[in-house]
């Protein structure tokens, strides 16, 4: 399958189904799918859209955890030329609702397993006028029965190349999450300029969460390329392994907490002879770390660094340049170089000006897979993407011979186990506590999830709040991975002039003898 003839992500399934109807498409569970079935599918899914109101570029919504339903829907969408809106399951009600509801979704396709959680927000949706279970609800229509009361033949109505495909959030600085406008031809470009060796023969593991780039993107490259995938609905490191030999896996992408949670369960006697290359990013990786998982899967190796904002990817660290114990072993701190036509310049945040090798200043990346832009966000955006193609990344780097060396982050941003997490947004839900006068998050180094986040507190005199209160607090308005995980009281916490927090100077203590404020 020639991945450079997908335009867009219905091109995946159509030109799958032409050349290889009967053979397996995606195993996920006992499920497995051929990709006729899969195109049947994604016809019924246009057609229900149709009929429940959803027009081109309307948003739909979905909850869950990895599922065939979103390549059904996925597909589907795409062939009506509608988006799809893949919200974070683990986020906490009032969260969900915000992005279902700034997506303005006609249709929230929801599983019964977050039955809890739609009771909790359904009240305050805006513009839903659909909810479907996957699974059985007392309110709610079926999932199933809503697709399979359409015909799988449909019309297609022919995306342009602007038009939006996916709509992924990410958490804005603000304490509001942004939707990273994904279109048609971002995804051409990624198709056609990345190069991770997967074709026809390939088997690919796809077991990061699809609310991510790292998960619906590397899924549907996969795809593309005519590969067979093997999906789980949660991640599991034993499980993982056994896959891994019972399925001949060849590909997989993993952040590097997964790689660190490989290497503390039990793998002798598991063959893991399949795997080919091992893809990794979306936060930093220890040597120690990667050196021991090169060791166990015995594969080549490649990083990546990208946004969601950026389609994913662009850069890369080859395999020939994970060097340990060699000549070119100090690559191992790089993110690598730029992919095939993407742009990068480390600028001067204060100046404006492109720096020099060597000097630190903000990743400015200039690529066709930049995003059309944050949904509903014109001032975001224009801070974001200033201009001739440019988006600002919003991480510290410098480059050294063409490579890019990530040292620390312009934005106050979290990075906990390849979660991001904005402390601004944090801050937000803790000050609605009556014993919390002014609070500050910062990420600390943790040696599980890369770094966590900490509260420090200035309680209000005679309060009597506890640390305990505070995280029992924070965990009924965020999702889990955005809690911090102690507090701290304190004094004062410093601040500019302009009242914002001087969160460097609150980080540098806990990241003393450390090279990068990164970890």
């Amino acid at each position: 399958m020639d991945i450079r003839e997908v335009t867009s992500v219905a091109d995946i399934i159509l030109t799958g189904v032409a050349e290889k109807p009967d053979a397996e498409m995606l195993v996920i569970g006992d499920e497995r799918i051929t990709w006729a079935e899969m195109r049947d599918r994604a016809g019924q899914v246009a057609n229900a859209l149709r009929a429940s109101g959803v027009g081109p570029q309307e948003r739909i919504a979905y909850i869950d955890k990895n599922g065939a339903e979103y390549f059904e829907l996925a597909f589907g969408c795409s062939l009506a030329n509608s988006v799809t809106v893949a919200v974070n399951w683990r986020l906490a009600p009032p969260e969900m609702v915000y992005i279902v509801n700034d997506a303005q979704a006609k249709v929230l396709v929801i599983h019964e397993e977050f039955a809890e959680q739609l009771a909790a927000f359904e009240a305050d949706l805006t513009h839903t006028e659909t909810i479907l279970v996957i699974g059985d609800h007392d309110n709610h229509g079926s999932y199933a029965e809503w697709r399979d009361a359409q015909s799988p033949d449909c019309e297609i109505t022919p995306p342009g190349g602007g038009d939006v495909s996916m709509q992924l959030y990410t958490s804005g600085t603000t304490g509001l999450p942004k939707g990273a406008q994904l279109t048609n031809d971002n995804f051409k470009t990624l198709f056609q300029i990345v190069e991770w060796q997967m074709d026809d023969d390939s088997v690919n593991m796809a077991v990061m969460p699809l609310f991510h780039i790292a998960g619906s993107g590397w899924a549907l490259f996969g795809m593309g390329c005519g590969a067979r995938t093997i999906m789980t609905r949660e991640f599991d490191p034993v499980a993982a392994l056994q896959l891994i030999e019972s399925e001949s896996i060849t590909h997989a992408i993993f952040v590097p907490a997964i790689l660190q949670f490989f290497l503390m369960v039990p793998s002798d006697g598991v063959d893991l002879s399949s795997i080919e290359l091992i893809v990794y990013g979306a936060s930093p990786i220890t040597q120690d770390v990667l050196v021991k998982a090169m060791e166990m899967f015995g594969c080549q190796f490649m990083q990546v660094y990208g946004l969601t904002e950026t389609t994913g990817a662009v850069t890369q660290l080859d395999p020939e340049d994970h060097d340990p114990g060699g000549p070119r072993e100090h690559l191992l701190r790089s993110a690598g170089k730029p992919i095939a036509s993407v742009e990068l310049k480390i600028v001067d945040t204060d100046t404006g000006a492109t720096l020099p090798d060597g000097e630190v200043g903000e990743v400015w990346i200039r690529s066709l897979q930049n995003m059309k832009g944050y949904w509903n966000m014109p001032e975001e955006t224009a801070s974001s993407m200033p201009g001739d193609g440019w988006f600002r990344s919003g991480d510290a780097a410098y480059m050294e011979d063409g490579f890019l060396y990530i040292h620390d982050r312009v934005k106050d941003m979290i990075i906990s186990g390849g979660e991001n997490v904005y402390p601004a947004e944090v801050e937000n839900a803790l000050m609605a506590h009556e014993g919390i006068a002014d609070v500050a998050v910062i990420g600390v180094p943790d040696d599980k999830w890369g770094e966590v986040g900490k509260a420090l507190v200035i309680p209000v005199p005679d309060g009597g709040v506890t640390g305990d209160e505070i995280l029992a607090f924070a965990k009924e308005r965020l999702a889990g991975f955005k809690c911090p995980k102690t507090v701290e009281f304190v004094e004062a916490i410093p601040r500019n002039p302009s009242g914002k927090i001087l969160k460097r100077e609150l980080r540098d203590p806990y990241w003393l003898g450390r090279d990068r404020k990164v970890n």
